[in-house]
């Protein structure tokens, strides 16, 4: 069984959001695109309580890009973004909802963040994927979504080590690039873990 897994297409990481992912908005069409040829699709959805320790307006004198300690684990501040019942942390209305058959929230606790859509960043404790996933039989992984760098990312290592055969779509997921280059950067670390990377295009090709 393969599954198509739609990371974190939210509105506040799309264009115009509080956290915005630079051209977030082009991969949409793409991930509807792909939708049609699979009979899993599952979604993730970063669902933070306003008091959020990754926010730097919890952290009195700290800024966005700031890093610190949080209970015990290193933390890069963000702006506010996908709080709990706000605009900003529905999923985009661009991106086809109706066949999505999953949607598993993470980054619920305000003690730790959870980039991954498997683990917190603690890997302290799992979201109910890899067990949705292991019920439906799923063998093979096809990661779409935002942002390539972070959550994504994470994402995929963890599938990696999880065992399942992965495979990142990059022209269906884009980076935030705190740094120019952390997209490039986490297309060749992910490569190098035993992810494979693939176009949109050559996906139903390899599905056949």
């Amino acid at each position: 069984m393969d599954a198509l897994l739609i990371v974190d297409v939210q509105n506040d990481f799309l264009p115009g959001g509080s956290l915005e992912v630079p051209e977030g908005d082009k991969i949409i069409s793409v991930i509807n695109a792909l939708q049609t040829g699979f009979g899993l699709i599952v979604a993730t959805r970063d669902w933070h309580p306003a008091n959020h320790g990754s926010f730097a307006s919890n952290h009195k004198g700290h800024n966005p890009g700031d890093v610190i300690d949080l209970d015990g684990l290193e933390q890069i501040l963000w702006p506010d973004h996908c709080v709990q019942g706000s605009p900003g942390a529905e999923i985009s209305p661009l991106l086809n909802q109706r066949i999505i058959q999953k949607v598993v929230f993470k980054g619920t606790d305000p003690k730790i963040d959870s980039y991954s859509a498997f683990f917190d960043n603690g890997h302290r404790i799992q979201t109910e994927l890899h067990d949705y996933l292991q019920k439906k039989g799923v063998k093979r992984l096809f990661v779409t979504g935002l942002a390539a760098d972070v959550c994504v990312y994470f994402t995929v290592k963890d599938a990696l080590e999880l065992g399942y055969e992965t495979f990142l779509v990059t022209d269906a997921t884009k980076g935030v690039n705190l740094k120019p280059d952390d997209t490039s950067k986490a297309f060749e670390d992910m490569e190098k873990k035993g992810a494979k990377l693939i176009k949109s295009e050559d996906v139903m090709k390899l599905r056949k």
